[in-house]
């Protein structure tokens, strides 16, 4: 029986990395870059693995490269298959009692400060040999990771159902709040309307993020430019020191101000912006046994999270 053309001993391992690589960096010199080999070297394992498949899979220009609909097509093949191959890589790990278990968990803004924290904390007093890391990052980047199996699961705000790629799961409800620092001329004021509040500085999320994109249509109701005087930041670190510094304002999940003695939330609503805390998960790849027990912390502490409800998938 012939064997099917990717099976036939050609195409390589180093082929799906330089593929996913190259989809995710869009030219040949950031993959190169990325994965520590020549330009020349990236250039020949990419007409190797197009001849093995016989199309272009990328577009060539004087900025890059960009998927054809054949490269989109493979990219996703190939992040399956390398996200299999460390999942095994992991297990077979975790069952020779080699590195005692490693999951890698990926996180935003909302569920960083107090659910993945408690989550693991309580995680590593029951298995302390057991590793964890964390690796933050946006939602959207966050996802091609896990696409690509770098990180087993995403801990943060709930942006969209579940989908044939991913399931998502609610663990409890936060809403969003204005933050100031416990100073702020604003702290004991009474505010009743956001026009009193777009002369000061503020910190918003990137452009790239859903609450960005809910915040301007909250502006826009209230018919109100955004403000003009702004940081753009998705660091909490950078985002506290400049609230704790300045008389910045910033949109964040509210359970981030409630116990920092040093922040306050402004008594003002800011309806329906709001959101699902919860689990993002890759659908149809098994998750090892130490990732398995992360997440049954992470429900463990959820069950005790202000606006909890019974988790359910966004899928229905």
């Amino acid at each position: 029986m012939e064997l099917p053309r990717l099976l036939d001993g050609r195409l390589k391992i180093r082929h799906l990395i330089l593929v996913d690589a190259l989809t995710k960096q869009g030219s040949v010199v950031g993959a190169a870059a990325a994965l520590h080999v020549t330009q020349p070297v990236a250039t020949r394992s990419l007409h190797e693995v197009e001849e093995i498949l016989g199309v272009t899979l990328y577009e060539r220009g004087p900025r890059g490269v960009t998927p054809t609909v054949f490269g989109e097509a493979f990219t996703e093949h190939a992040r399956a298959v390398l996200a299999q191959l460390a999942q095994a890589g992991r297990h077979v790990d975790e069952l020779a009692g080699a590195s005692r278990g490693t999951t890698v968990v990926g996180t935003h803004l909302a569920g960083s400060n107090m659910l993945l924290p408690a989550a693991i904390a309580q995680l590593k007093a029951k298995r302390p040999l057991l590793t964890v890391v964390v690796r933050e990052g946006t939602p959207e980047s966050l996802l091609v990771e896990l696409e690509a199996g770098r990180i087993d699961m995403i801990v943060g705000r709930l942006t969209a159902p579940s989908n044939e790629s991913v399931t998502r799961t609610s663990l409890y409800k936060e809403s969003i709040c204005l933050v100031v620092r416990a100073e702020h001329p604003l702290a004991a004021a009474n505010v009743r309307e956001l026009s009193e509040l777009v002369d000061y500085p503020w910190i918003l999320p990137g452009v790239e993020t859903v609450l960005r994109r809910e915040l301007e249509q909250f502006f826009s109701r209230h018919s109100l430019p955004m403000p003009e005087n702004r940081v753009e930041c998705t660091s909490f670190l950078t985002v506290r020191h400049l609230l704790v510094e300045t008389d910045a304002i910033a949109a964040m999940p509210s359970l981030i101000s409630r116990d920092d003695l040093r922040l306050t939330a402004l008594p003002f609503a800011l309806e329906p912006v709001g959101h699902s805390v919860g689990l993002t998960v890759s659908k149809g790849r098994r998750l090892s046994p130490s990732a398995i027990a992360l997440v049954d912390e992470l429900r463990s502490v959820s069950t005790h999270m202000p606006g909890k409800r019974e988790s359910a998938s966004l899928s229905e």
